[in-house]
């Protein structure tokens, strides 16, 4: 009787183990899907730029970002004149 219950007591907690990987077999593959990567980082990039909770833009890190492509672009005239 005693091996009868350990023997499904075993059974129980493998069923319990397996379930328990494909759980989590089922959330890698879903957090390594590339929509689901691609998603995640569009997110990560707008609160960057815009504040998540109010909504309104950050201009500070708007103006920054504006200033470095800016000064970018001037580098380029700037050396685009000298090698002519």
């Amino acid at each position: 009787m005693s091996n009868e219950m350990s023997m499904s007591s075993l059974e129980r907690e493998i069923e319990e183990t397996r379930q328990h990987l494909a759980t989590t077999i089922d959330q890698l593959l879903y957090r390594a899907h590339p929509k689901t990567i691609v998603s995640r980082e569009v997110s990560s990039i707008k609160a960057h730029y815009v504040d998540v909770e109010t909504g309104r833009p950050r201009t500070d890190n708007i103006l920054k970002t504006v200033g470095g492509v800016v000064g970018v672009v001037v580098v380029f005239a700037v050396v685009r004149k000298v090698v002519r």
